[in-house]
């Protein structure tokens, strides 16, 4: 079965100075720390929590995804 790593993780700031890690390819896989390492470490608790989901319905974690960043500049 698949492990964290093989998927992209998002990692960002949010407004209220917390952060948000997710996964954009399985739905649901998002968590939220105080700091980058926090939400990092939820994010992998998370992870495990839904691939036992998945092992006990016995359906296969999906594909990771090929994401593109974009930056916004405001001027």
């Amino acid at each position: 079965m698949k492990r964290l790593h093989d998927y992209t993780i998002v990692l960002r700031p949010e407004d209220n100075g917390t952060f948000v890690a997710y996964v954009p390819a399985i739905p649901g896989c998002h968590a939220w720390g105080r700091t980058p390492e926090e939400a990092q470490a939820e994010i992998a608790n998370v992870f495990e929590m839904i691939k036992e989901e998945y092992r006990e319905e016995g359906r296969q974690l999906p594909q990771d995804v090929d994401l593109e960043a974009v930056g916004v500049c405001q001027s």
